[in-house]
């Protein structure tokens, strides 16, 4: 990582980062980035190899866009989120936001973007501080950014922050455990609101709920969007999801991206193999129509020693010898759909 005393500042897109539909410049862009975890062995504990968690991720959001991020667990989707807000170091790459290039930042001056670039965990039952009222969780940004000046302002903006959410005044003297994984969820939403957040990432929001629950959640952040004009990458595992609250939608496997397009145009046109799989295991919402299931063969590769060529080669019903020893690139196909397929060579520009 470089610690360099300023950081500098974006002068255009980067043509290898697949870009978004707006003609403005992007808000976040994320450029080959990189994430390894140690594995260390031995008497001594010496590093014997590395876990490849995130292996040169690039992709680029729209202020006031959502990007959702799909793929099956262990793919690198919350390792990606977490290494934008550098609450883990990433090994290289740039993370890029409003024209800065905050990896260039020293840590000292990336902290003061904290304001900027917010976070909602996966777990409700395990991101809340079970030993702190509703109220102090709320309220604790508004304390270490110097947000309100009197103890009255402090009172009314939690109160304004959890009505927000659907929450009343009552509970911010109350205690997590006192409420339903739903309302945790939410405080935590009310928590990320506090400090008026211009990024959102979504850690799987709601993947711990019930499914009516799940859809409440996701009407919240749509018009918390709407209302605050927040941008969201949203992390989820579950394409039916991902689909209602997603402008446009990435999808992962081992590490990588291996495709990026607009929603509806993913869900009508996949151009990849493991797109298509994942869909298929999507039902449709209409009485007596299914889907041609995909059945993947095998097993999710070892992050540490992954396979040559395109990493997705082993389960793919498609593969063939080129795929086996030629890693295929992020290539755009038309105008905002990208791949990551030979089968696409003869349609990318």
């Amino acid at each position: 990582m470089l610690d360099a005393p300023t950081a500098s500042v974006v002068t255009g897109r980067d043509p290898a980062v697949p870009g978004t539909p707006s003609a403005e410049p992007p808000l976040l862009e994320v450029r080959n980035l990189v994430k390894n975890f140690p594995v260390k062995g031995g008497l001594l504990s010496r590093v014997v190899d590395h876990v490849h968690a995130v292996d040169g991720v690039s992709f680029s959001v729209a202020r006031g866009e959502t990007l959702g991020l799909v793929g099956e667990s262990g793919c690198g989707k919350s390792t990606t989120g977490r290494c934008i807000l550098h609450l883990i170091e990433p090994t290289s790459g740039e993370i890029w936001f409003e024209g800065q290039n905050i990896t260039a930042l020293p840590p000292e001056k990336r902290r003061s973007l904290c304001r900027d670039m917010q976070i909602i965990f996966q777990d409700p039952y395990a991101s809340l501080d079970p030993r702190m009222t509703v109220g102090s969780i709320v309220g604790e940004a508004l304390v270490i950014h110097k947000l309100t000046k009197t103890p009255a302002e402090y009172r009314d903006r939690i109160v304004e922050l959890l009505e927000t959410v659907g929450l009343n005044a009552d509970h911010m003297r109350r205690y997590p455990h006192e409420f339903s994984g739903g309302q945790r969820q939410r405080i935590g939403i009310a928590r990320a609101l506090a400090v008026s957040p211009k990024v959102i990432v979504c850690d799987e929001p709601v993947s711990a709920l019930d499914v009516s629950i799940q859809a409440q959640v996701i009407n919240l952040l749509e018009d918390l969007q709407a209302k605050f004009n927040l941008t969201y990458l949203f992390i989820a595992h579950d394409l039916s999801v991902v689909e209602h609250i997603s402008d446009r939608v990435a999808v992962m496997y081992l590490g990588r991206i291996v495709e990026i397009a607009p929603a509806n145009e993913l869900y009508t046109t996949p151009r990849h193999p493991y797109t298509e799989a994942l869909l298929s295991a999507v039902p449709i919402p209409e009485p007596g129509l299914k889907r041609a299931r995909i059945r993947l063969t095998g097993d999710v590769p070892n992050p540490i020693n992954p396979p040559s060529g395109c990493h997705f080669h082993p389960r793919c019903p498609k593969a063939f010898d080129r795929c086996k020893v030629d890693d295929p690139q992020l290539k755009r196909i038309g105008t905002v759909h990208w791949a990551a397929c030979h089968l696409n060579d003869e349609l990318s520009v």
